[in-house]
C-alpha cells in the first residue's frame, strides 16, 4: 500500500519539526475600515428610491435590512454607521 505523506505546518520559528508552540504575530487592521467598506456611495439611496439630499426613512431602512444580497448588506451597514454617530466622545 502507498503511504500518504503528512503535510507539515510551518512554524513561526521556521522549523517544521519543532514541538513548541509559537505565537504568530497578528496583522493590524486598517484604521479606516469604513472608507473601504463604502465602495459605491449613494447606491443604497438609489435602490430605495430616495431623492438626493433627503434622509432615508428609518422604516424603509429596517425593511431593506431584511433583504438578501447587496441591498441588505448596504442597509445593515447604514444602520451600523448611524449608531456610530451617537457614540462620539464628549468634550
Amino acid at each position: 500500500m502507498a503511504m500518504k505523506k503528512k503535510k507539515m505546518m510551518k512554524h513561526a520559528c521556521g522549523d517544521p519539526h519543532c514541538s513548541q508552540s509559537h505565537e504568530v504575530p497578528q496583522q493590524k487592521k486598517p484604521k479606516m475600515f469604513i472608507a473601504g467598506a463604502i465602495k459605491h456611495p449613494g447606491a443604497l439611496r438609489k435602490e430605495l428610491h430616495v431623492k438626493k439630499g433627503e434622509k432615508i426613512p428609518e422604516k424603509k431602512l429596517e425593511k431593506a435590512a431584511h433583504a438578501k444580497g447587496k441591498e441588505g448588506k448596504r442597509a445593515r451597514l447604514a444602520i451600523t454607521l448611524r449608531k456610530l454617530s451617537r457614540h462620539k466622545k464628549k468634550k
